[in-house]
């Protein structure tokens, strides 16, 4: 396993859990910095209760649902009941959220070496990885790690992936992302995640293709910060610059100064709608960050990452049950093929919105003040933003979406099969 991150963690804890030999590899020691709204939707708390983490613990803070601002309206909309998740979303800061679930994955019985930076692939004769070359300590001793199936979960960086020769789609723009911590008492308690839809790029004054968020951390402070999906044809966004002209619209009250900032603003990018495939290549599987995973809609990608690793560690147990060989392989191709199922129309739907809509003008044309005045219409976006719904629908706006996807074409995960150069 390369990589500790949420994919990483998740994968070897529920891996260990079923029997397997795990050993997770991280470049870095815990407790660690990690460019992220912390942010977590219904659908991630979801993976968190699979995982059997307690969150009622402290470090934990519940909200009901999103607040989206635009051109001075605001409205709340609560995360959905459904029967099939929870009803509230989360936030903990990714500095011991990524230390929390490495915990709970050597608890399970994987093997984590920290300070373990991966460097190779090692491969067979036929170009199948088969292990990884790395270098360990202070020292940088040479190590290998020698696995019958390796997943990456190395983040944005996609190192063993590269490696291996899979590259990323170029066609898919990669997203940007800022965020800076404030001391808050007035807002670090907030019960909704809040998000701004009419913010201007600083350079060009155009909308900003994305949004601004303040999320509530419930210990005196808040997550501030910009995600930007920019088209191809409008170039890059300077986030700093853009985050320094919209602060100065925030309440005094708020507390959102220099003065009261916990932390620089750090930034980090976003590889966004599958942008990396495929996903199971030569004894190989790719996971959150290292795929692409994070949500064309909403820029979330930690429940994402967490979801995926639950299906590769699946697929893994059930592959390793069969010989190696031509039925192991089949097992394994599984793989896309699920995570194709539950989120290829709604990615490839996604996709297309951030190229005709979201990556050009933002999400001021989606808040239109018609829908800003909708309940129904809300409620609807937030399930299409977030990918929460039940099935089978529960109510007329599942029913909608449900039937939206399905006028959308699937499509086949991707194969390849020449050996990398």
């Amino acid at each position: 396993m390369v990589g500790a991150g949420p994919a990483g963690s998740a994968a070897a804890l529920h891996l260990a859990r079923a029997g397997v030999d795990v050993v997770l590899l991280e470049k870095s020691g815990f407790p660690r910095e990690k460019v992220c709204g912390d942010g977590l939707t219904p659908r991630g708390v979801h993976q968190l209760v699979r995982m059997g983490i307690d969150i009622n613990a402290p470090g934990w803070m519940r909200n009901r649902g999103m607040r989206w601002v635009c051109e001075g309206r605001q409205v709340e909309i609560d995360w959905p009941r459904l029967g099939s998740g929870p009803d509230f979303g989360l936030t903990r800061t990714r500095r011991d959220f990524d230390d929390l679930l490495a915990a709970h994955a050597v608890a399970a019985g994987a093997r984590l070496r920290t300070g373990v930076r991966v460097t190779a692939p090692v491969t067979d004769r036929a170009g199948r990885i088969v292990g990884v070359t790395a270098v360990a300590g202070p020292d940088k001793e040479p190590v290998r790690f020698r696995a019958p199936l390796v997943v990456a979960a190395d983040g944005a960086s996609a190192r063993t992936a590269l490696h291996m020769g899979l590259e990323r789609d170029p066609k898919r723009t990669i997203a940007t992302a800022a965020r800076r911590y404030y001391r808050s008492e007035a807002r670090s308690h907030d019960p909704y995640l809040e998000l701004w839809a009419d913010l201007l790029c600083s350079r060009t004054g155009r909308d900003l293709p994305g949004y601004g968020w303040v999320f509530p951390l419930g210990d005196g402070r808040i997550n501030v910060g910009l995600g930007a999906l920019p088209h191809r044809d409008h170039g890059a966004v300077d986030l700093r610059a853009t985050l320094d002209r919209w602060l100065p619209r925030l309440p005094d009250d708020w507390g959102v100064t220099e003065e009261n900032a916990d932390s620089p603003l750090r930034s980090a990018a976003l590889p966004m709608g599958f942008n990396r495939h495929p996903q199971y290549h030569r004894g190989l599987l790719l996971v959150g960050d290292s795929a692409g995973m994070v949500s064309p809609w909403s820029g979330e990608g930690i429940g994402q990452a967490m979801e995926a690793a639950e299906v590769a560690a699946e697929t893994i147990a059930l592959a390793l049950a069969r010989p190696a060989g031509p039925g192991r392989e089949h097992a394994l191709r599984q793989y896309p093929a699920e995570i194709n199922r539950r989120w290829g129309r709604h990615y490839r739907l996604g996709n297309l919105a951030g190229d005709l809509v979201l990556g050009r003008y933002g999400y001021r044309p989606v808040l239109h003040p018609r829908v800003m005045a909708s309940p129904p219409l809300l409620r609807a976006l937030a399930r299409l933003l977030t990918h929460v719904a039940d099935e089978p629908p529960r109510d007329t706006i599942d029913a909608v979406l449900h039937t939206l996807m399905r006028a959308v074409p699937r499509g086949r995960p991707r194969a390849r099969s020449t050996p990398p150069s």
